[in-house]
């Protein structure tokens, strides 16, 4: 017996773009029924099962938000995607935020709506375990909460932005959700915005084509050219500059960008995740970071837990970044006694899950083999919380602060073993922060051997 095709419901009230989609999809092989308006559609929903709704944002008797909510009360599960008028880029964020799974601008350009529907239709298709092992692991309150939330995320194509302190699993978090999405079979691409220069930043992200400037010899994808189909994280986004805020701003709202030295823009097709330990509101308020763009990439915010507010799962997250290490090494995990188990329970882990990873992995290096003992942890475990520090009322504040910092930076750098790119990144800053920071902070030679 032969498979059926995919069904989808079309809404619009203008009859050639009807038409249009129908003639389109049925060349996809997907089966086509249209309505003019709400009522219409509702009908047909009640009568057949859908694999995909493409629904005007402006209807005769309402608009596509409605039928949006309509579909989410009665027909959970069937992705919708929304077309809106040209440059209302406000129209889609709104249906974005409401649960669309995508949106189209029109005029509608068939580059765009082929990949979309393609991805719409994967959602329904099993599979074993798209992740490949990843997890985040716990059964804590505040972990199954951010497990949830990821699994509602991988059925959209909404930007996503995931706060949380540094070390606290962000990139690991984007990972999953594109993992389980339907661009799980295209490529991740992580960037760290931190790290790339900024007169590169442009051909980095868009490519350029050969001699658009010295050195460029031949022609060079970007990031956006590279991640088509699948997804791009943008790490640490907060540090891109504003002349850069601007072109990726556009990017994101015609999905379309132009190589640096070329004439015409090109379609991609990408899902966008960003992320980063800063406050992107508090930076947008002080004018360092856009309001556009900030409302473009923060359409769904995703807050990853503080290892402080899981101290429960310390000891599964342990044993399983312990066999994770001993894995790689090919060799017998040890065991954490009891008194190495209470120490983990009881430290703050300022730096999150990746300082975990590194006490552990430091401890496996100093242990025996056979078991991990509290001394081999290396914790000050008596040191006084975050919350029990007060400021001393005879320092002015900024000088209080920057003793913090530089007390922070300190402790870095010895952990690191005076590498300041390790200590950047247990800092959760950019290289170049961390350089501006030691500058100001006349650490620079202090820290020299």
């Amino acid at each position: 017996m032969s498979k059926l095709p995919p069904l989808c419901l079309v809404v619009d009230d203008e009859a050639d773009i009807r038409e249009l989609l129908a003639l389109t999809l049925e060349r996809m092989g997907v089966s086509v029924d249209t309505a003019c308006n709400l009522g219409a559609a509702k009908c047909l929903l009640e009568q057949k099962a859908y694999a995909l709704c493409l629904t005007d944002m402006r209807l005769p008797d309402g608009d596509g938000l409605e039928l949006m909510r309509h579909i989410g009360q009665r027909h959970p599960g069937l992705p919708v995607a929304v077309i809106t008028a040209y440059g209302s880029a406000e129209n889609a964020v709104a249906a974005l935020k409401a649960g669309a799974f995508d949106y189209l601008s029109k005029p509608i350009s068939l580059k765009q709506l082929r990949p979309l529907v393609q991805s719409a239709l994967k959602l329904s298709e099993p599979s074993a375990d798209p992740a490949g092992g990843l997890a985040l692991v716990g059964e804590s309150a505040p972990i199954r909460q951010a497990r949830a939330m990821i699994a509602k995320l991988a059925r959209s194509q909404a930007p996503v932005y995931i706060s949380g302190e540094s070390g606290s699993g962000k990139e690991l978090a984007a990972r999953l959700i594109h993992a389980h999405s339907s661009r799980g079979e295209g490529p991740f691409i992580p960037v760290n915005c931190g790290a790339i220069p900024e007169n590169l930043m442009e051909s980095e992200f868009f490519g350029h084509k050969k001699g658009a400037f010295t050195g460029a010899v031949q022609d060079k994808m970007g990031f956006f050219q590279v991640a088509s189909g699948g997804t791009l994280f943008l790490d640490e986004v907060a540090d891109l500059p504003l002349p850069m805020q601007v072109k990726l701003l556009r990017a994101i709202q015609e999905k379309k960008v132009r190589m640096v030295g070329h004439t015409t823009e090109d379609t991609v097709d990408v899902r966008i995740i960003s992320a980063t330990h800063r406050n992107l509101a508090h930076m947008m308020e002080a004018g360092q970071f856009r309001q556009d763009l900030y409302y473009r990439l923060n359409v769904i915010e995703l807050k990853m837990p503080a290892l402080r507010e899981m101290a429960q799962d310390i000891p599964q997250l342990a044993t399983t970044l312990l066999e994770k290490h001993c894995l790689a090494l090919a060799s017998s995990r040890p065991i954490l006694t009891e008194q190495a188990l209470t120490q983990l329970c009881k430290y703050n882990f300022p730096g999150n899950v990746r300082e975990l990873e590194n006490v552990l992995e430091r401890a496996l290096a100093l242990s025996d083999g056979i078991r991990i003992e509290a001394a081999d942890l290396l914790l000050n475990v008596t040191a006084a919380p975050e919350s029990s520090v007060m400021a001393d009322p005879d320092i002015p504040l900024p000088e209080y602060l920057e003793g913090i910092e530089r007390q922070a930076i300190l402790l870095a750098m010895e952990k690191s073993g005076q590498n300041k790119t390790a200590a950047a990144k247990l800092l959760g800053v950019s290289f170049r922060t961390l350089r501006y920071r030691l500058a100001k902070l006349g650490l620079g030679r202090e820290l020299e051997p």
